[in-house]
């Protein structure tokens, strides 16, 4: 028989304390075990079945959750733990209805309006209790109430990777919560010491999304808007010229996108650069699906781009790069996203996370995240563990004087002409603990150069705009390719300088035009430059502390 790990067992024995201490509220009967993806949630399911059983032989028990495949694999893991469990599967999705099996597995789908079916159940088991929504009138709620009318003295056990509901705040808090609150939570940063789950890296990527005209409904970014918003041609192929370049060494990569076109656009792209690349959503046929996903974890896929699936759930160990492409503002999306990567697997030293999102900076480390809005986030508001440093955008204790980065004091108004280059601005911490993993750490070693001199020149085929810096006693240029007259991405790309550099909205749309407005233009405060095997990463800051990036094949230094 499998055994229990020692936090898998705590996680059981404060589940029956809390059980154990009464004076439960009617209305919220549960209580959570939170556990990260790769703890061994599913053991512990199967665990807490069986000592039910074992405890009260006549006690009924029902494990629910919200799709096909965690129903198989909650069965599987019950029948692998304990084979002679008295057990059946109650799914639509599956073609199997034993709702007489005394631990039945099934879909909340399936059995949420079947109450006459399922029967009278003494424990419920909710896998993935953070799809829950807030409403008392939803599937999990009806049939939860239903079953209390059936057995009052039921009890209700959630297991999930975050206490957050993908949609809107904590579990166990407000108005139409269904668990009184935690009873064991373990640490992710403490089972990465100790080998049970694979270290994180992260990456703030040179290639940033902005969603900051997105609209917002129900807590989150407008599906819509937001798809509109990142889904833009010369963003992807440079969100993906960098996913490429830190994923050649990797095996698999999944990249979380803003909607279905914009996870086609993802995969064209990273096709484009010569690795096969399939999109996994919603609408992809469940046959379809289960092939690709097959393929993926054989290693005949090197990229899954995905909407709306895969994020919770999904169960693919050799995962060692996520990109995360879709800005949200869901703490407890974020964590599920993130935690896709934290399973062992032979031959995985760590898991590497890009964040285009800027979801690392919003929600704080993915061990200490908290459910506050990006403003309380960086206002530092009542509850958060973290706060950013002004200078070089490190998460640091709310209590830090001092951040150990960069040693900016964070109590002082930061200059944004002297804004620094510090690691922590390229590597945000994605765990609150200074956790070391086993393979290296992708290269930092681009240097801010203080820009010295800026202008436009013709060229037979657009225009060149020079940058020059002082690097020491040496003088240095760069020169960018800019081709203003031509559509898409290098229509975009003009006008991503020419806003950068202060030139107002409305670009000019040729070469002519840059040049006559040239004098408008303002000299930015500073350039690093990052070249890599497909493209040239520029990153530029303005005399008033913005920065903008451009990652393009068309830069290099002037002859």
């Amino acid at each position: 028989m499998l055994r229990l790990r020692d936090y898998q067992r705590a996680s059981l024995d404060a589940l029956a304390a809390a059980w154990g201490r009464g004076g439960g509220d009617a209305a919220a009967p549960g209580h959570l075990v939170v556990l990260p993806t790769g703890a061994g949630k599913a053991l512990v399911i199967a665990a807490l079945a069986r000592e039910a059983v074992t405890k009260n032989p006549l006690a009924r028990v029902a494990i629910v959750t919200h799709s096909r495949e965690l129903v198989a694999q909650n069965f599987s893991e019950l029948t692998r733990y304990w084979p002679e469990a008295p057990a059946g599967i109650f799914s639509a999705g599956l073609g199997r209805r034993e709702a007489g099996a005394q631990v039945l597995v099934c879909g909340i789908q399936s059995v949420a309006d079947r109450l006459d079916a399922v029967g009278p159940r003494d424990l419920v088991i909710v896998d993935e209790a953070h799809l829950i929504p807030r409403a008392a009138q939803t599937r999990y709620g009806r049939f939860l109430a239903g079953l209390q009318a059936l057995t009052p003295g039921l009890r209700v056990a959630g297991f999930t990777a975050t206490p957050y509901r993908l949609d809107s705040g904590r579990l166990d808090a407000g108005e139409g919560r269904l668990f009184a609150g935690i009873a064991y939570e373990a640490d992710t940063g403490d089972l990465i010491r100790r080998g049970f789950l694979a270290p994180l890296v992260s990456k703030a990527t040179l290639t940033q999304l902005d969603v900051s005209g997105v609209g917002r409904r129900g807590g989150d970014y407008i599906p819509g808007e937001l798809e509109a918003a990142v889904n833009r041609d010369w963003i992807t192929r440079a969100a993906v010229a960098e996913l490429t370049e830190y994923g050649s060494g990797r095996r698999a990569w999944l990249a979380f996108c803003a909607g279905l076109a914009h996870a086609e656009a993802v995969r064209d792209a990273v096709r484009a650069e010569g690795y096969s690349c399939e999109t996994v959503s919603g609408e992809t046929p469940r046959r379809e699906r289960d092939r690709i996903v097959s393929a993926f974890r054989a290693g005949k896929i090197r990229c899954l781009t995905s909407v709306g699936v895969l994020g919770t759930g999904f169960n693919a160990p050799e995962v060692d790069l996520v990109a995360l492409l879709r800005p949200t503002r869901s703490t407890g999306l974020y964590v599920q996203q993130v935690g896709r990567a934290l399973r062992c697997a032979p031959a995985k030293a760590d898991a590497l996370i890009l964040d285009y999102a800027g979801l690392v900076r919003m929600h704080g480390p993915v061990d200490a995240v908290t459910a506050q809005s990006a403003a309380q986030v960086l206002g530092g508001a009542g509850g958060l563990r973290a706060k950013p440093c002004p200078g070089c955008g490190a998460l640091i204790a709310l209590n830090a004087s001092t951040c150990e980065a960069c040693w900016t004091e964070p109590e002082d108004e930061a200059d944004p002409a002297a804004l620094h280059d510090a690691a922590a601005e390229d590597e945000l911490p994605i765990l609150s603990a200074d956790i070391v993993p086993a393979g290296p750490a992708p290269e930092t070693d681009a240097r801010w150069h203080p820009v010295t001199d800026l202008s436009l020149e013709a060229a037979p085929d657009g225009l060149d705009l020079v940058l020059g810096w002082r690097d020491g006693p040496a003088v240095a240029d760069w020169r960018v390719r800019l081709r203003p007259e031509r559509s898409g991405y290098e229509r975009e790309k003009a006008v991503l300088w020419w806003r950068g550099l202060g030139g107002g909205r409305d670009a000019p749309m040729d070469a002519a035009g840059f040049l006559d407005q040239a004098e408008t233009l303002a000299r930015p405060a500073a350039i690093r430059i990052r070249p890599g095997r497909l493209s040239d990463q520029i990153e530029c800051r303005a005399q008033d502390g913005r920065i903008f990036v451009d990652q393009s094949r068309l830069a290099g230094r002037a002859a």
